[in-house]
């Protein structure tokens, strides 16, 4: 009797993850897969942008989440709107995973395209997070918290391509940085620089 009861209580705690619902460790409506080979562990591409951005740059980010979840990799946004959101509507609706670092403590405020929803309450703090849970950075468009996380991400050693937006600059060059012209272009320059050399099948 007490093991029905016990398995009566686990069917129903039901754990939210993503917008989906787990039945004790029975996994009800999983996540989507992400087509990875068994032997590579999944990488991470983080893609930054303004909270509110224009026409051109939201199409540019959603084509670059849609790139991203082509080549088997997670996506990490800020979780917000803007560019944010378009590189993970790109990446879902290609069949991804999103992941969204967001600034504050409710997690009811990422956009509709994020699977799992980190809550930091760091405010800007937490771009140090989107960046370093990305193996590489793509930035589309932004403003200075877009700034911060291109210089964050170079100051631990993320590689970084600009798609539009920021250009930086110093004598000595600007080690790790790319700047790309197309979503394609982007994604192409950051698998280079990652030592990812083979072309995926978009």
């Amino acid at each position: 009797m007490r093991a029905r009861s016990a398995a009566r209580k686990q069917s129903r705690a039901c754990v939210l993850v993503g917008g989906q619902c787990y039945h004790g460790l029975l996994m009800i409506d999983p996540l989507p897969t992400v087509p990875l080979p068994s032997s590579q562990k999944p990488l991470y591409i983080s893609v930054i942008g303004g909270g509110r951005s224009t026409a051109e740059h939201y199409a540019q980010a959603e084509e670059v989440g849609r790139l991203v979840a082509g080549m088997g990799a997670v996506l990490v946004c800020g979780g917000l709107a803007g560019s944010m959101e378009a590189a993970a509507r790109g990446a879902k609706e290609a069949g991804g995973l999103t992941v969204g670092i967001l600034p504050g403590l409710d997690r009811s405020l990422a956009n509709p395209y994020i699977d799992i929803a980190i809550t930091t309450g760091m405010g800007h703090a937490r771009n140090l997070a989107v960046v370093g849970s990305g193996d590489g950075v793509i930035a589309v468009g932004g403003e200075f918290g877009t700034l911060s996380e291109i210089g964050l991400a170079g100051k631990i050693g993320r590689p970084v391509v600009i798609l539009s937006g920021w250009r930086v600059s110093q004598e000595e060059g600007t080690h790790g940085v790319w700047y790309a012209s197309s979503p394609k272009e982007a994604v192409a320059l950051l698998r280079e620089a990652l030592g990812l050399r083979s072309t995926p099948a978009y």
